[in-house]
């Protein structure tokens, strides 16, 4: 996943979140609604920023591959302490 992503999966829960404290549901079917609406608010946001940038949202990233892109990326980082020794 990208972090745009991410992002929009984030604002998707904390819309349904906020919905649902506003709306009081109650039941499943009351509780779907409120769902969808929450992430109607993350696909409206997510259609706007793809026509502005002319560019899809959504990647082939599953959360696997980001989690080893943060490894790779941590392993290039130079380690403070080893700077820090003496030869």
């Amino acid at each position: 996943m990208s972090t745009t992503e991410l992002i929009l999966n984030m604002l998707a829960e904390t819309a349904t979140k906020d919905i649902a404290n506003t709306s009081n549901p109650q039941g499943l079917e009351e509780n779907k609604k409120v769902a969808k609406r929450g992430g109607n608010v993350a696909k409206v946001a997510r259609e706007t920023l793809e026509k502005e940038t002319g560019e899809p949202v959504i990647t082939s990233k599953n959360a696997i591959d980001f989690g080893k892109l943060i490894g790779d990326v941590a392993k290039e980082i130079p380690n403070d302490k080893d700077d820090d020794k003496e030869e």
